[in-house]
């Protein structure tokens, strides 16, 4: 008798000793031509390496002494919970995933940020919540954040095959590269948030990481990772990630910068 299969979605938050390394599909086919299928190399994992963000959640009012001591286990707040984030502004914006902030309630959130070697750490707010099935979130800490990411074209195809890699905490620094496994229509009118997938497997505290193209740009935010499930044996389908409308992000954000301004 064949197996039954079903399929598992496992979101990748994770507590914060996980993450110690820090010391919509479209139904039409893209364009054939336009779009590059370069595959990531030392260019695009220097990138990743200079904006490597964490997300932590937990009641300490504040993790100097975490960082002081090279994030010693040993140290580590004992409630702490996480993920990783992705620096979109000069001036604190990150995306993170939107579950990452499940547990954030009554408790204050962290930002861990590797500026070009100098860890950085801020407390941080939310300034949008996207709903679960969107699974994103922005964050902004009180700091200048030079290293960070630049989008893809929003004008332009992400075609099936586009290389990329990921940096997200867990796993970032060490996998290979991959390649979409659904293309990303231009933005075009459209102001919802668009999923998409992604052949490398990504671990608990990847979630709210980046995923990248071979030039160093944005592609969108890890977000869960899809399973095979016959019984008890888990085969490895796809990872997912999810890209917002970039007008729609950029608006939050110049809307938060002229609240800011008027405190």
């Amino acid at each position: 008798m064949f197996p039954s299969w079903r399929k598992s979605k496992i979101f990748l938050k994770t507590g914060a000793l996980s993450f110690c390394a820090l010391a919509a599909a479209c139904s039409q086919a893209p364009p054939s031509a336009g779009v590059s299928m370069a595959i990531p190399g030392q260019f695009a994992r220097q990138i990743v390496r200079e904006r490597l963000s964490a997300v932590v959640v937990t009641s300490r009012e504040e993790l100097g002494s975490w960082l002081r001591r090279r994030f010693d286990k040993s140290s580590a707040p004992s409630d702490a919970d996480g993920g990783s984030a992705t620096p979109i502004t000069s001036d604190g914006y990150f995306l993170t995933a939107d579950h990452v902030l499940f547990r954030s309630e009554n408790k204050n959130i962290f930002i861990i940020y590797d500026s070009g070697g100098r860890i950085v750490t801020g407390k941080a707010r939310i300034v949008w919540r996207s709903s679960f099935a969107d699974d994103l979130a922005l964050l902004h800490i009180p700091f200048e954040t030079p290293y960070h990411y630049k989008w893809t074209p929003p004008d332009q195809w992400l075609r099936l095959g586009h290389g990329v890699i990921h940096g997200g905490v867990a796993t970032g620094q060490g996998t290979s590269p991959g390649k979409l496994r659904t293309p990303l229509a231009p933005e075009g009118a459209f102001t919802r948030t668009r999923a998409f997938k992604i052949d490398i497997q990504l671990k608990p505290g990847d979630s709210g990481g980046p995923v990248v193209d071979a030039f160093g740009n944005l592609v969108g935010i890890n977000s869960a990772v899809e399973f095979l499930i016959p019984l008890e044996t888990a085969i490895f389908m796809d990872s997912e990630g999810n890209r917002p409308s970039i007008r729609k992000i950029a608006a939050i954000i110049d809307q938060d910068r002229k609240d800011r301004m008027s405190r």
